[in-house]
């Protein structure tokens, strides 16, 4: 988004967010690499998430891009500017951590304003932009208030109105949610969208909710050892895993045997299509999701399904999830209608089929 200090918040039709490039970046402490040449391109208005595993140099990619850490080598690209030797303060990006950070001897309507201030923005203006993003986030009846007179969900939408208010060209969002409770957490991730949508910044949002970065996302990058291993669409990231570590670590993944013939794999009985990178040819490991499994009672099945044993049932609303293990120790996860689960019983000997939809397979 152009930067201005004296317009209000764009509509969905007005995005004019910036293209951010991470070029080949590269940083390490001491031994430990935690960017090993990571590349990444957001279009402009697009909201990204990086997610992976502790160690694996999400947040030190944000911290770069947002100046707060120095890469070793590498570049980074805002709007077609080389912004890697610009000091924090003048890379023109709003952000929101964990922590919210509110000044405490501040009410919400100061602390949208704060950055205004130290823009030199006149005090009527001031106000009148901090009551609007306030509005924005539904904070408006708030506005004389003080920290601790706030929920925690309350305070984060403050620092989220404070970071949008001074129309950055870019929101950067460190796992900030993840300091509040599970409803209040998904009520904000759900806010976050839609005011990400509204305002039509260009945003990077960091978290290890991999619920969180799927509910979000334009695009997920999964990043392992200081590089994106897959970056795509969400769907595409869960249905699609280009790498046996972005099937493994994305969602639930069983892995059951199989053997591989051209382009599709016999697993359980069933005969399924493979991804593309799986093995052509010979004994591989299925990555199957839970939903793909079926599990029916044992007379009920063709001769050539699986079977297995239900070790434990549970529950998660319109559906749930049964544990089976197969005659080999295998343990598999099925995702089922609650419908179907009730009519199976812990002890109960069942078939199991998988779904011909695409799966992973690698090789034994």
């Amino acid at each position: 988004m152009t930067a201005t200090t004296t317009a209000g918040p764009a509509t969905a039709t007005e995005r004019t967010g910036v293209r951010v490039q991470l070029q080949d970046l590269r940083r390490s402490f001491g031994d430990v690499r935690a960017l090993d040449g990571m590349r990444l391109d957001i279009d402009p208005g697009e909201l990204v998430v990086l997610l992976g595993p502790s160690g694996c140099g999400k947040t030190t990619a944000l911290r770069v891009l947002a100046g707060l850490e120095d890469a070793d080598s590498g570049a980074v690209v805002v709007d077609g500017r080389d912004i890697s030797g610009v000091p924090t303060n003048k890379r023109d990006m709003g952000m929101v951590f964990q922590a919210y950070s509110l000044f405490p001897h501040m009410t919400a309507r100061d602390n949208v304003a704060f950055g205004l201030r130290l823009r030199g923005q006149g005090a009527g203006e001031r106000r009148r932009r901090a009551e609007e993003y306030l509005e924005l986030v539904g904070l408006d009846h708030h506005a004389d208030r003080y920290a601790h007179q706030m929920s925690g969900g309350q305070q984060q939408r403050v620092a989220l109105a404070r970071a949008l208010a001074i129309a950055p060209k870019v929101l950067l969002l460190d796992e900030p949610l993840s300091a509040l409770d599970a409803k209040v957490r998904v009520q904000l991730r759900d806010e976050i969208r839609r005011l990400q949508l509204e305002v039509g910044i260009t945003t990077l949002f960091v978290t290890h909710d991999q619920e969180e970065a799927l509910a979000v996302a334009d695009r997920v990058g999964v990043m392992r050892e200081g590089r994106i291993e897959q970056i795509d669409a969400p769907e595409v990231i869960y249905s699609r895993p280009a790498t046996a570590f972005v099937a493994a670590f994305i969602g639930l993944t069983n892995r059951l045997p199989g053997h591989a013939s051209g382009d599709t794999v016999t697993v359980l009985g069933s005969r399924v299509p493979m991804l593309p990178g799986s093995p052509a040819s010979g004994p591989v490991t299925a990555l199957v999701r839970p939903e793909a499994v079926r599990l029916a009672p044992a007379a009920d099945a063709a001769p050539d399904a699986g079977r297995a044993v239900v070790v434990a049932t549970s529950f998660l609303g319109a559906h749930g999830r049964v544990q089976a293990r197969l005659q080999d120790g295998t343990l598999l996860v099925a995702q089922l209608p609650v419908a179907d689960i009730v009519a199976l019983q812990v002890g109960q000997q069942v078939a199991v089929q998988v779904v011909p939809t695409p799966v992973l397979a690698t090789a034994d």
